[in-house]
């Protein structure tokens, strides 16, 4: 029906040899499917069998076995180029059934089944419970129907698929949000109905779902999605109630309440980078609690939002299990976000501006600011924005700090005849705000001349 890559041709022949069942199973069946293209499928090559864990790592005694699972990890040489010699895992299991999953997460029983169907019965949506033996699909739960009509479907009762297994709920979202697919109606209301049932999976699972769902081709709607359903106020509460905070006020631009802004301008961030995109729909979640409205002319003001957001980004940083570096620059990003970009800064203002982002993080920055523009409703850019790009670029070639001048402490003691101390630091520092507010240039003759005045004038 549709060609493999010859390792996995291989994989699946040793098996027929000795009589056994195997299928390609689940992620590499629906992206072929799609996408009529092997090469999309990456290294997620999974299968399912009717030999068991022994009889499997006889056909291959390199085989990794070590879970109550079933599955065997085996390593496979991929075969073709550019790395011939590079080898991928493949992960194979024999059919099983499950059932009591008392954690919400993980079956308390499992026993082997007799037939593929079986094993495709436990299975999350219709969509990944396929299997293909290279000659025929096997497909009892309408799975290829659903990847035409675009829908995520539940296998089977959706009350029970998410009660085995709460992550479920979110993973529904995030295969709508990485195929741009609609969660079917009896899914979507089951979803709703079961939301709470998300505050029994770990942060990082829940992190990682959430980190696809803002990687994904269409991470503004996956937002929308997880509020719609119900599991945004359990996930990212501080967001959540963004949607019902007002914008709109006499001598502002806004068009949108927060939450609507902060998901437009998640729609329109250019970023691939998963931590920009989030910093991104929560730029300014501190809104929520300094929203004021003037009782006389019905002005809305969020004075110190970016303060009070920093705060907040702090706690979901920590909640989301984030890593350190992950953590500094989300926090770096809402807390600096509010920029003034104007023709009137002097270098030193934007020299600043670039200290605190910092140069590594300076695009994401941006990407942020050209989001936050787009999804206020307004223009994408302007020419005072411009021209503070240009200007980033020209401060940069100027000093950022003292040991970016042409001379150094060893000049310093050298030619005013000092010993190493405070004061070498002092002269140090008062050359480089002479250089950064531009009175003299970062040149070594001239700074050498300019500590020669100096010695001259002490003399």
């Amino acid at each position: 029906m549709f060609a493999l890559p010859q390792n996995v041709v291989n994989f699946i022949q040793a098996f027929k040899k000795e009589d056994f069942q195997i299928y390609l199973v689940g992620g590499a069946v629906r992206d072929i499917l799609l996408t009529k293209d092997q090469e999309e499928v990456g290294d997620n090559w999974d299968f399912a069998t009717n030999a068991k864990p022994e009889e499997i790592l006889k056909l291959f005694p390199k085989g990794i076995y070590s879970n109550k699972y079933g599955t065997v990890i085996i390593p496979v040489e991929t075969g073709h180029a550019p790395s011939p010699d590079k080898q991928t895992l493949f992960e194979i299991t024999p059919f099983r059934k499950e059932w009591e999953y008392k954690d919400l997460r993980h079956p308390e029983k499992i026993e082997w089944a007799r037939t593929i169907e079986e094993d495709l019965a436990r299975r999350d949506f219709t969509i990944n419970a396929l299997a293909y033996d290279g000659e025929k699909i096997i497909d009892p739960f309408g799975g290829q129907k659903h990847l035409e009509q675009k829908l995520i479907v539940a296998v089977g009762d959706p009350d029970k698929r998410f009660s085995e297994d709460a992550l479920r709920l979110i993973r529904a979202i995030r295969f709508a949000s990485e195929l741009g697919f609609l969660v079917e109606d009896k899914t979507r209301e089951s979803i709703q109905k079961n939301a709470f049932l998300i505050t029994k999976i770990s942060w990082e699972r829940i992190r990682d779902e959430l980190f696809k769902i803002l990687a994904s081709p269409n991470p503004a709607e996956g937002i929308l999605f997880l509020r719609n359903t119900g599991l945004l106020t359990f996930i990212l509460p501080e967001l959540d109630v963004c949607f019902v905070i007002p914008q709109k006020s006499p001598k502002r631009h806004h068009i949108y309440d927060v939450g609507t802004h902060l998901v437009m301008s998640l729609k329109h961030c250019s970023s691939k980078d998963v931590i920009t995109r989030l910093a991104t729909v929560l730029h300014d979640v501190g809104k929520s609690k300094t929203f004021r409205r003037d009782a006389k002319n019905g002005l809305i003001t969020f004075y110190n939002h970016e303060v009070v957001g920093t705060q907040m980004v702090k706690k979901i940083a920590d909640r989301l299990r984030l890593s350190k570096k992950q953590k500094d620059k989300l926090v770096n990003l809402v807390q600096h976000h509010q920029f003034t970009v104007t023709e009137l800064q002097t270098d030193k203002a934007v020299r600043r501006f670039i200290r605190n982002v910092g140069k590594e993080y300076l695009m994401d920055m941006l990407d942020l600011r050209y989001a936050d523009r787009v999804g206020s409703g307004a223009k994408p850019t302007s020419w005072r924005f411009e021209l503070f790009k240009k200007r980033l670029i020209e401060v940069q070639k100027e000093p950022f700090k003292i040991t970016d001048l042409k001379v150094n402490g060893n000049d310093v003691m050298e030619i005013l005849n000092l010993k190493p101390g405070p004061k070498v630091g002092k002269i140090l520092n008062s050359i480089f705000n002479d250089v950064e507010e531009g009175r003299v240039k970062n040149e070594r003759e001239i700074l050498l001349e300019r500590l020669n005045k100096i010695k001259r004038r002490d003399a």
